[in-house]
């Protein structure tokens, strides 16, 4: 068979309790589906039964078992059509344990299924967390893998499809509270190259809002074809050899992992409570944390270093009347894009001295790139430099394909502690890497300090949409709709402060900005810089009240607190996947 060939995305509301009438719908769109030429064909979470159970005596009589009735007739339509369809549906298994499960349907009949690893709130009313962790199927139309809904959330759950060699991840769900085509569901396409087709139902259930917005995402995080709102199908073309070159801003990501640094990945430091965890034995206790300022500075650094250095010091004046307490600066912001191996400093050395000068007449810490001298090497690092002059040094340890002619990787994490709050340090290329952004997160960092110099798209607009959403969700054009680098912060309950090169003659758009740490919270805590040398500033804030558990988003860290690590093992092999 061809590499190319044709999908489909089916949305549709379906009616609590009546199964029959759900199938029979679900089987007239994916007829419908088929007849165009679908050659996959995906449709929504619990799309049979509807979502919003009480408890499991009420789902007890719409559960079946797989294979059973409802999978039979799927298999009919699969095999009269010649094509491949993805179910949701509530399963039951020997031991009546019950699940929320999707199918993988061919012409022959069942492939597989998953069952929901990573439950939503209202799984645990009736379904237990699924045990079929990590499969990736092969088909003659290519290698799928199944999600459910929150899984997605969840940046181990796509990686690890990935590694396994997915060429489309088919992700159902039951989605809310945000707009859609939902950004996680972006960047999940986008920093692992594969292609997402998302079925998402919309509608009002028992009070839920849910948000419609299937779609399907191209490898480069491209939405290629989308529905807003009603029962539909959208259609697109996917190419296996696109999803194969595995590639991120032209970048081979999967082969560039440094899987020796991600055995945190198999922890969960989140699952005591954290107040006591970071305290434990003494070693490294939480800052208390406090509201602060933080500002990113954008430019294009230039050959010469006392012209950096110049540039940095006017943006760092300006934020410190803007009220900030850190500023970040881009990716070898000090010493230049254009020969950093000859630019290259010591540290401490003449650039870090200046820097600490700058630091301690502002009262200000600040974030900022440059090429490491040290003996023979050079690396490509970032310095955070506090008021009182200490230096703290982070090496990029994922390096991109300039950088490997000049640079060595670093092989260790930083991060320091200040009255700020935790901050952990990353660079550019670093934070296309989820496993990086994870471990600081899982060592208890607020906010990640990333200095950047990405080339490319990483972000994309929104016309607006006639879902109906609760306030204060947004329904409007949003020409930032989604940022690569805002899901960074949400997905680890962190703040992020990305500070982007912008020189768009050279393909760096800037974008530079702070994030907050809830993706769900409106309006969004985040400034952004949208054009030119300048700056954004934000507030952020690592309080906490004095209670035994912590009461702040960025410190309970509630996502980073639902993973389920023992299913990641996959992350941390040498030798994983990576086709």
């Amino acid at each position: 068979m061809s590499s190319t060939y044709k999908v489909a995305t089916v949305q549709f509301e379906p009616t609590l309790c009546e199964k029959e009438r759900n199938i029979a719908r679900l089987l007239e769109l994916c007829e419908q589906a088929a007849a165009a030429g679908a050659k996959l064909i995906v449709t929504p979470e619990m799309g049979t039964t509807g979502y919003c159970w009480y408890d499991r005596a009420e789902v007890a009589a719409f559960v079946e078992k797989i294979p059973g009735s409802t999978t039979h007739r799927f298999a009919a339509l699969a095999r009269r059509h010649g094509c491949y369809v993805v179910i949701g549906m509530p399963e039951v298994d020997d031991d009546d344990i019950y699940y929320n499960s999707a199918v993988l349907i061919g012409p022959d009949g069942i492939i597989g299924r998953h069952r929901k690893t990573h439950p939503y709130i209202s799984e645990p009313k009736w379904a237990a967390a699924g045990d079929l962790h990590n499969q990736v199927f092969e088909t003659e139309i290519g290698r799928i893998a199944l999600l459910i809904c929150m899984d997605i959330h969840f940046v181990e759950t796509a990686r690890l499809m990935a590694l396994g060699g997915a060429d489309i991840i088919c992700h159902i769900s039951n989605w809310l509270a945000e707009r859609t085509p939902a950004p996680y569901w972006i960047s999940r396409a986008f920093e692992n190259s594969c292609y997402v087709i998302e079925s998402n139902r919309w509608g009002l259930e028992r009070t839920v809002q849910f948000s419609g917005g299937s779609c399907v995402i191209a490898p480069d995080g491209a939405v290629a074809a989308a529905i807003d709102k009603g029962d539909g199908i959208a259609f697109a073309e996917v190419d296996l050899a696109v999803a194969r070159t595995r590639r991120v801003l032209g970048e081979p990501v999967l082969a560039q992992r440094r899987p020796e640094l991600y055995p945190e990945l198999l922890t969960n430091t989140y699952s005591w409570n954290p107040r006591d965890f970071f305290g434990l034995y003494g070693h490294q206790p939480w800052p208390a944390g406090k509201r602060s300022r933080v500002s990113v500075g954008q430019f294009a650094p230039t050959p010469e270093v006392a012209t950096n250095l110049s540039i940095i010091a006017d943006l760092a004046r300006k934020a410190k009347v803007d009220g900030a307490e850190l500023v970040v600066f881009p990716e070898l912001a000090a010493t230049g894009l254009t020969d950093p191996a000859g630019s290259a400093q010591p540290i401490p050395g003449p650039v870090t001295e200046r820097l600490v000068a700058l630091a301690g007449e502002l009262d200000i810490y600040l974030v900022c790139g440059l090429a490491e001298r040290v003996g023979e090497e050079s690396y490509n690092s970032a310095c955070l430099v506090a008021s009182d002059g200490a230096v703290s040094v982070y090496r990029k340890t994922h390096l991109a394909s300039g950088d490997r002619s000049w640079a060595t990787a670093g092989d260790s994490w930083t991060v320091v502690d200040t009255p700020i709050g935790r901050i952990g340090l990353l660079i550019g290329h670093d934070a296309l890497f989820p496993e990086a952004g994870r471990v600081l997160a899982l060592r208890g960092c607020d906010l990640i300090a990333c200095p950047a110099a990405v080339q490319g798209a990483f972000t994309s607009s929104h016309a607006g949409t006639t879902v109906a959403q609760p306030a204060p969700i947004p329904t409007g054009a949003d020409p930032q709709h989604w940022h690569h680098f805002r899901v960074r912060a949400g997905e680890n309950n962190t703040f992020f402060a990305f500070a982007n090169v912008h020189d768009p003659a050279h393909g760096y758009s800037g974008l530079s900005g702070i994030f907050g740490p809830d993706t769900f919270e409106f309006p969004r805590r985040e400034a952004i810089v949208s054009d030119g040398a300048a700056i954004a500033t934000a507030q952020i804030d690592t309080s906490n009240l004095d209670t035994a558990y912590p009461t702040n988003v960025v410190r309970r860290k509630d996502l980073v607190a639902m993973r389920m690590p023992h299913s990641y093992r996959g992350l941390v092999r040498t030798q994983a996947g990576n086709r």
